[in-house]
């Protein structure tokens, strides 16, 4: 049998094999409390990862998977091992928790592709120190080669326990990060943004509240991602106190440990974003692409979990989007931009670009010309996402880094039939609409203002709910101008600290079946994650969702 694989995380462990064709965000794509894929546009939904030999290329979307996976591996759901195709950072960062804090052992292996391919025709596996052994032969099994992570004085003092032994393991995580994505050393940040603070488990909880123990402090200013409950009212609410009271605490946990409760997804809306070239540790996948992409800043794309590790230490591995080299797009995305495209144009561009460019940052064409705003990017950026690993992506004549391409750059074209087939595809369900969900990543100033403008005072439809989700910041603005109260007088509940990401029954209406929202991302990972008809639709039909109650499945004018 030919190949052979690299140990990225050595261990033994044995199981049927489950080959994904696709990649898959861990987070909204399995449940954690019982490893089955809950992503439905996924090829494989409804299989079960449980104990198997999961072989899978890499991950995409959501850096809260590193999560997930951790609290598989403490629930007893998790898979026996993981193999990938290519270098995975965030399921890779869960399965390193759980070995380095709760002695649960998830080997992870990196195959080449003859290896990986030989693995995904096989039935069964066993992984060892030495080789794979399946049904159909043996893969070969090398330690991953040691490298010379160079490491500065005072990150050697860290790492000693010279700062107490949070900082002692926060350095332990990043540097076996950092040695199996080939960093030669550790680089400074400016700023952290935390996403391991959203109450996705209870495994979330027991990692914060294991470092707050340990004496964790961040040593560089770091906002937070939306929390899982609105934090000053979810008792009001409804909110049971079996998920509200842990998911307070896991906040309360990174506010003692001296991160700042922004509690917004959308980072970049706040006073004082990064500037180009800037160094930072951002996870949150669109805040990420966001910053790479249109900010110009630096990051990769870090874990759960590594946040922190961040956070604490000040470093991150120099490697990926903070090399020159590793920001450049590898393939062009042509697109057929229909004349008079609306702001639904964006999340659906995006969704497709991530589709063709799974694995590589693309160069988008043809989009320019648009005219794209800040919310427009938002959308691009977020839906980009849900269906690509890459951590950043380039739209030509807007971004800034727009001339990094790579001359062997392939091209892949998008033109009316498959932005038609796209929207199709994310548009199904039935006509009568239970709630609008707008703000998925968190709505900003602009978005409040256009939905309170076009709804122009009339009322919320009776049977129908709608809810906007909006950073602190971004509601002390809203609430100056006075659309709080607009929004309010139609019906409209505008809603802090959590995202459509985060939020659950009953702030999520239970009566809820189906779902209008006019984000490419919620589009995605709201049928798995609220297990409703989730449909992706205009502003406009939002609007007229909200004072009828129904939205005809129907292409935009744009597309039409």
């Amino acid at each position: 049998m030919p190949g052979a694989a690299l140990s990225v995380l050595p261990g033994r462990a044995a199981g049927r094999v489950l080959h994904l064709t696709e990649p898959l965000s861990f987070w909204g794509g399995v449940d954690p409390a019982s490893g089955r894929i809950i992503d439905v546009h996924h090829p494989q939904h409804g299989a079960s990862l449980a104990g198997a030999v999961v072989a899978v290329s890499s991950t995409r979307g959501s850096c809260t998977g590193s999560g997930v996976v951790l609290e598989l591996a403490l629930a007893g759901f998790a898979p026996a091992a993981l193999a990938f195709a290519e270098p995975e950072d965030v399921a890779t960062l869960g399965a390193l928790v759980a070995a380095e804090m709760f002695e649960r052992s998830i080997p992870v292996v990196r195959l080449d592709a003859d290896a990986f391919r030989a693995l995904a025709e096989a039935r069964e596996a066993r992984i060892g120190s030495e080789a794979i052994e399946t049904d159909a032969g043996s893969i070969p099994v090398r330690p991953l080669p040691e490298g010379a992570l160079a490491l500065s004085n005072s990150d050697r003092l860290l790492l000693d326990g010279a700062q107490g032994p949070a900082a002692a393991l926060a350095m332990r995580i990043l540097c076996a990060i950092a040695r199996q994505q080939g960093a030669a050393s550790l680089t400074d940040v400016t700023r952290v943004h935390i996403d391991g603070c959203i109450y996705a488990s209870p495994a979330n909880l027991v990692f914060a509240e294991a470092m707050e123990g340990l004496g964790a402090r961040v040593r560089v200013p770091a906002t937070m991602n939306a929390i899982s409950v609105d934090h000053a009212n979810w008792r009001a609410q409804g909110v049971p106190e079996s998920f509200g009271a842990p998911a307070a605490r896991l906040a309360d946990s990174y506010v003692a440990m001296g991160c700042r409760p922004t509690f917004t997804c959308a980072p970049y809306l706040l006073d004082g974003a990064p500037a180009r070239d800037e160094a930072i540790g951002w996870s949150e996948s669109n805040a990420v692409i966001f910053a790479n992409s249109v900010l110009g800043a630096r990051t990769a794309k870090h874990p759960d979990f590594l946040d922190l590790c961040i956070a604490i230490t000040g470093r991150a591995p120099l490697s990926g989007p903070y090399l020159d080299a590793e920001r450049m797009a590898r393939r062009i995305v042509e697109f057929s931009c229909p004349p008079g495209a609306g702001d639904s144009f964006w999340p659906l561009a995006g969704y497709l670009a991530g589709l063709a460019s799974p694995d590589c940052i693309p160069l988008l064409r043809g989009l320019a010309a648009a005219e794209p705003g800040r919310d427009d990017l938002k959308a691009l950026c977020a839906a980009f996402g849900t269906t690509s690993a890459a951590p950043m992506l380039h739209v030509e004549g807007v971004t800034p880094e727009a001339d990094r391409l790579d001359p062997q750059a392939d091209t892949v074209r998008i033109g009316h039939d498959e932005l038609r087939t796209g929207w199709q595809r994310l548009n199904n369900g039935p006509e009568a609409v239970d709630l609008v969900a707008i703000g998925s990543p968190h709505a900003s100033l602009e978005e409040c203002r256009a939905l309170a403008e076009r709804l122009a005072g009339r009322p919320l439809h009776p049977g129908v709910h709608a809810i906007v989700t909006a950073g602190r910041q971004v509601l002390a603005e809203a609430t100056r101008e006075g659309l709080i109260a607009r929004l309010s007088r139609s019906g409209v509940q505008v809603i802090g600290d959590l995202c459509w990401c985060s939020i659950s029954r009953p702030v999520f209406p239970p009566d809820a079946r189906v779902v209008l929202t006019n984000s490419g991302k919620y589009a995605h990972y709201g049928p798995g994650l609220s297990g409703c008809a989730v449909r992706l639709g205009t502003l406009d039909d939002c609007v007229e969702a909200i004072v009828s109650g129904r939205a005809p499945a129907r292409l935009p004018s744009w597309l039409g």
